[in-house]
């Protein structure tokens, strides 16, 4: 099978020599979406709660695109500029995703794009 890319105006366009997300082998591989709004580009206000929350949205805009959603989703990656926000994300994430929930890593770095303090990527499956 081809790879194919994901786009769409309603989440943020890439900063970068990368596609929203990749459709190949019955699965999509959604690049890690920032706290940005589609429509400025700039993060959300609100803190590292608001920035996870439009992160999601993000993310299912780009599922939704590719005709999946939250439940299609088999693993995600959340990328956290500080730790101490771990409870604050999973408790935004919890709200997002269906059971059984996907398996997840979540990881500190150093910074991340743009000044965002969260980023989380997925990949689902074509046919869950």
């Amino acid at each position: 099978m081809p790879r194919t890319a994901i786009s769409t105006p309603q989440a943020p366009a890439a900063i970068g020599p990368y596609s929203q997300a990749i459709r190949a082998d019955g699965y999509l591989f959604c690049s890690g979406q920032l706290g940005l709004d589609p429509a400025t580009g700039e993060l959300v206000a609100g803190g590292v709660a608001a920035q996870a929350e439009q992160s999601l949205r993000n993310l299912g805009a780009v599922l939704g695109t590719a005709g999946l959603a939250f439940g299609d989703v088999v693993k995600t990656t959340i990328f956290l500029a500080d730790i101490a926000d771990f409870a604050t994300v999973n408790a935004v994430y919890g709200r997002f995703v269906t059971d059984p929930p996907p398996a997840r890593s979540t990881v500190a770095v150093a910074a991340l794009p743009k000044g965002g303090r969260v980023e989380i990527e997925a990949i689902a499956r074509f046919g869950a």
